[in-house]
């Protein structure tokens, strides 16, 4: 397995559908991506969209989001993901390693993310990669689109 890994500049069929078929591994009620919905990430100034390639195969992607906040730069990884038949290789590693390297010469001084429990091999790769495990409360308020004050 050759890996490439890039910064998708601008959305086109094989990466909507690779995240489109990439999604499901991730998440059990993912959407699915338009070409709008990637070109409006790509062209984002907040989000970066990795994807990890193999011979033009979208195996594993990657979104780093870098913000402004009174205390600095900050920036977190969000929805990653390696195909089931490249995990091990050290797909998500290297996407890992991208963002990080995006990030640092973006100027930020650290990066967050979150990982289930339950995804021990990946727990164990962010550790690897010098991730320290935060001693915090993560909240979610689910926001429906329907309500109107």
């Amino acid at each position: 397995m050759t890996v490439e890994i890039e910064k998708v500049q601008f959305a086109t069929t094989e990466i909507v559908d690779g995240l489109n078929r990439l999604l499901p591994q991730l998440s059990s009620k993912p959407p699915s991506l338009t070409i709008d919905d990637v070109e409006r990430m790509v062209h984002s100034e907040a989000a970066t969209l990795f994807v990890a390639t193999d011979d033009g195969y979208v195996v594993g992607t990657l979104t780093l989001i870098i913000f402004a906040i009174p205390t600095g730069r900050s920036a977190w990884i969000e929805d990653v993901v390696v195909d089931g038949s490249a995990r091990g290789a050290g797909v998500g590693e290297q996407l890992t390693t991208a963002a990080i390297d995006d990030a640092r010469l973006r100027g930020v001084r650290s990066v967050n993310l979150t990982s289930r429990p339950s995804r021990e091999a990946a727990n164990a790769m962010y550790v690897k990669l010098g991730f320290g495990r935060r001693e915090t409360n993560v909240y979610r308020r689910m926001i429906n689109l329907e309500e109107t004050d």
